[in-house]
């Protein structure tokens, strides 16, 4: 007999292991493919002009280091699913217990997570190779905000969700509205997902953040989708190793849009659907990525209103960086910040269930 706790924590390992193994084979394929981008710098930023100073403090490490490492994370995760999924079918014993692919808690984050793959790895393969830039921001948007409605329409319809939970209180009911909610919410966390720039800092936030929704999922008695959770912690885990400075390669589109979009669909799943706060901690557990967009929102909003910047770049991570700090002191304490938002979402997810 498996215990809970080993549905969840097998999965994590074997999907650190998959990863561990599979990227000296995927680093060799990106750097004989020459996968980085062939000019440095954004080229221009989200409010329009260029973008100089992160254009300087990227000027070398961007053309010459391969862009699309974010496979490693997604290609680990699914063929950790898939692994389990066919030996649960096909062999006895203990196997059926540690199969995390079912309906009602993995489908949409595992549907989300390969659909973000292949948007992200699609983008990714057109800036490497045209050399300017990859899909624009209005398609990406799209893919996202349809992904999203996709979500909200399953919870709403299929999974009878209309409802989003509030800390020690009676769920919010908004009937349909969960849908364009459900969409809006996705969208502010692929919005997040501009965190990635530092070597190590999207790697370590976002592993943190599915650790602590493994947590919440566990504590729900969701099983699966703790396991799926910890599944994707730990094939990051295996990418951060190959992305503490200095970065093998960088995780870019096909990772940060995969993993927003099943972030989106883990909170979601851990919310009123088992009863949780998931959506309602977001913010906090994820609170890195909250800061990307809001910084990023006020700096646009202030060049528009004010004619000025209000950081030197945005989001706040570059700003820091651009101010002096060491890019690997930007990223431990980003780390840490993670690590104390994450407990005290965790805590109040777990303390506002009904004892």
């Amino acid at each position: 007999m498996i215990s809970t706790a080993a549905r969840v924590l097998i999965p994590s390992a074997t999907s650190f292991a998959l990863g561990i193994a599979f990227a000296p084979f995927l680093a060799s394929i990106l750097y004989r493919a020459k996968a980085w981008k062939k000019k440095a710098g954004k080229g221009s930023g989200i409010g329009g002009g260029g973008t100089p100073i992160f254009d300087e403090l990227h000027r070398e490490r961007e053309v010459s280091t391969p862009r699309m490492g974010g496979i490693l994370i997604w290609a680990s995760v699914l063929v950790t699913a898939l692994l389990f999924l066919i030996f649960a079918q096909t062999l006895d014993t203990f196997w059926p217990a540690l199969n995390f692919v079912n309906r009602r808690e993995t489908w949409l984050p595992i549907f989300a997570l390969a659909a973000g793959a292949i948007a992200g790895l699609i983008d990714d393969f057109l800036e490497v190779t045209r050399g300017k830039g990859g899909l624009s921001l209005a398609r990406r948007l799209s893919i996202v905000g349809g992904i999203g409605l996709v979500g909200g329409w399953w919870f709403y319809s299929k999974l009878g969700v209309s409802a989003v939970g509030v800390p020690f209180a009676a769920p919010l009911v908004i009937g349909w509205l969960l849908i364009p909610f459900f969409a809006l919410v996705t969208l502010a966390i692929y919005a997040g997902g501009t965190i990635d720039g530092l070597d190590g800092l999207a790697g370590g936030v976002f592993a943190i953040i599915f650790l602590v929704y493994a947590g919440i999922a566990f504590g729900e008695g969701q099983a699966s989708l703790a396991a799926f959770a910890a599944s994707v912690a730990g094939a990051t885990l295996a990418f951060l190793w190959f992305n503490i400075p200095p970065a093998r390669f960088y995780m870019s589109e096909t990772g940060s849009m995969a993993l927003t979009l099943a972030l989106a669909m883990t909170a979601f799943a851990s919310d009123a659907l088992a009863g949780g706060v998931g959506v309602f901690v977001l913010p906090l557990v994820a609170l890195p990525l909250t800061a990307t967009v809001l910084t990023t929102f006020l700096q646009v909003f202030w060049k528009k209103v004010f004619h000025k910047k209000l950081f030197r770049v945005a989001p706040i991570h570059h700003h820091f960086e651009a101010l002096g700090w060491p890019a690997a002191k930007v990223t431990m304490r980003y780390w840490v910040i993670t690590i104390i938002a994450g407990v005290l979402g965790l805590s109040i997810a777990l303390l506002s269930r009904p004892l």
